[in-house]
């Protein structure tokens, strides 16, 4: 087994259990924080179908941000989706035999990842032009969208212009998965494509990013506007209430 192999299935390894486990830990931290208040953001649904109705706009379309600022959304947006046909299209890569829908979603997901890159270069171009968001814009948000861009371009190079041994990645990665390591095609390109991949995984858990999941526990969004029907009483509270305290 060459140093290349070695190197990168532990990389792998270890940036999937930071990953999972950052994951996992924030969600639970997300799930635990405690909300005394009432306070979504109005208008807001009153029943409970009607905030499920209001997340999935908000998670699918993006709604609160087209109502703020089109441009914003447009680059959102096409960041945000041309990344979802990417990942599923990158299926083809854990998955043997192929699931058929990811076959079908081939020829998209390769022209997905352009989309990719223009929304992300737009939203990079604001953070520098827009006065009022390069005045809160940290290194660390001008990191990750070079980080996210670099991925991206990689990816397109690997593409259209640098064609890597696909079969080969494969079998690398349906390796890692059964535990049984195959060779890494030793291709400079899909090295630092890989490399930049990992990184992504890693500094995941600890960055803006996990706003993935954060969105589905903000009490703005997933609470229903029902305070004069039902009181809203923190589950903290009701703990303190039956124990007496």
């Amino acid at each position: 087994m060459s140093l290349l192999t070695l190197s990168y299935a532990v990389l792998f390894y270890a940036a999937t259990a930071l990953l999972v486990g950052g994951l996992a830990w924030h969600i639970l931290l997300y799930r635990r924080a405690p909300a005394p208040l009432k306070i979504p953001t109005t208008p807001a649904p009153t029943t409970r179908r009607g905030v499920v109705w209001r997340m999935f706009r908000e998670v699918v379309f993006f709604e609160s941000l087209f109502k703020s600022s089109k441009w914003t959304w447009l680059f959102g947006w096409l960041f945000h989706f041309g990344l979802l046909l990417v990942l599923l299209r990158h299926l083809r890569y854990f998955t043997q035999p192929v699931w058929e829908w990811v076959n079908w979603l081939q020829p998209a997901g390769k022209y997905a990842s352009l989309m990719m890159i223009a929304g992300l270069a737009g939203l990079w171009l604001r953070r520098i032009v827009v006065d009022r968001v390069r005045y809160i814009s940290s290194p660390s948000d001008h990191l990750m969208l070079l980080l996210l861009l670099a991925i991206g371009v990689t990816g397109v190079l690997m593409t259209f212009v640098w064609p890597v041994d696909i079969v080969s990645m494969k079998a690398f990665f349906l390796g890692l998965m059964r535990l049984d390591w195959q060779p890494l095609p030793p291709d400079p390109l899909l090295a630092v494509h890989l490399a930049l991949v990992a990184a992504l995984m890693i500094v995941f858990p600890f960055s803006k990013l996990l706003h993935v999941p954060g969105v589905f526990f903000s009490p703005t969004r997933n609470q229903a506007d029902n305070p004069r029907r039902k009181r809203h009483v923190a589950a903290w509270a009701v703990k303190l209430e039956r124990s007496g305290g």
